[in-house]
Order: structure tokens, then sequence, then C-alpha cells
């Protein structure tokens, strides 16, 4: 209802100016004029307003079914307090944002999985040679945050996450 006020408005505005100039007005002076003009420019601003306002709709963010099964899997020779902190940690995560998938990364091996799981190649244990993106994470201590992962080569790099994965954010979490 708000977005076509100022649609409403500049038109009843344009047709008043207009029916004032043709039925009231038989001859013109200067200051009808000018004020004729300042209306006109009035109306007109408010028309093309409402039909911006009429073009601007809210797109719904565009999301996928992840490819994968849902799951948690860790390394067995983890010590029980870091398995219940890192449980807590990425349930937190994973509830609390649009993540559906975390890996963690230690030492040259996939240490933890959950959420929407990749394939099963990449059980928690399996060395993982990481690539140029997850090397400079790793060297910089910066995260990285890849927004449309289609359209970056690098995403090759990345098998241990869905194959639909739509962005990646690389995150140092320690030495």
């Amino acid at each position: 209802m708000i977005r076509r006020l100022p649609l409403v408005v500049g038109i009843a505005g344009g047709s008043l100016l207009l029916a004032n100039r043709l039925a009231f007005s038989p001859e013109l002076l200067a200051s009808q004029s000018r004020s004729d003009a300042l209306g006109v420019i009035l109306s007109a601003l408010l028309i093309l307003t409402g039909l911006l306002w009429q073009q601007i709709q809210p797109l719904p963010p565009k999301s996928v079914e992840m490819a994968g099964e849902q799951g948690l899997e860790m390394l067995p020779e983890l010590p029980e307090i870091l398995k219940l902190e890192l449980g807590w940690a990425t349930s937190s995560l994973l509830k609390a944002s649009p993540a559906r998938s975390v890996v963690i990364w230690a030492g040259g091996h996939i240490v933890m999985r959950r959420g929407v799981l990749a394939s099963a190649d990449f059980k928690p244990g399996t060395a993982v040679e990481p690539g140029s993106i997850l090397k400079r994470v790793l060297t910089q201590q910066k995260s990285v945050y890849l927004v449309d992962l289609k359209l970056f080569p690098a995403r090759a790099e990345f098998g241990y996450v869905p194959e639909n994965s739509q962005c990646l954010l690389c995150q140092p979490v320690g030495d």
C-alpha cells in the first residue's frame, strides 16, 4: 500500500494541475506558468518514485538441496573432551547459521565432518593434500570466503565438501 502512495499522489496531482489549467485559467500569467512547471516536476518525480518502488521486490535467497547424507564422523582416537567440544561447536554453528556442512582439517588429514557429508572417500583420518587456497589460509592465518563456488576453478581442491556447495568459508582455528 505504501509503495503505491507516490504513484497515486503523483497521478492525482498531475491530473488536478491539468484540470485547473483547462477549466479555470483562460489566460496564462507568468506566476501561473512557474507554479504549473513546479507542480508538473513534483508530479513527475512522485510518479517515477512510485514506479521505481513497484520494481523493487526482495529476492528470496537461492538455496539448493545439498547432495549427501546427514551425519557426524570424528577420528576415534580423539580425546573425549575434544570430541565433546567439537561436537558442541559444530552443532551450534550448523543450527545458528546457514551452514550445512562443517569439515575440520588438521595436520594433513580430516579430523571431523558434520552436517551434509560428501563422498565416503573422505572419512576422518583421510590424508588430504592442501590446495592453493587452503595453503594460503594456513600460511596467512586469515579466512577466505568463496562466494560463488561454481565460478572458482580451484573448487576441485575441496572434494571433501558436498559437490553442489554454493559457497565455502576456510577459517583457521588455531595452530
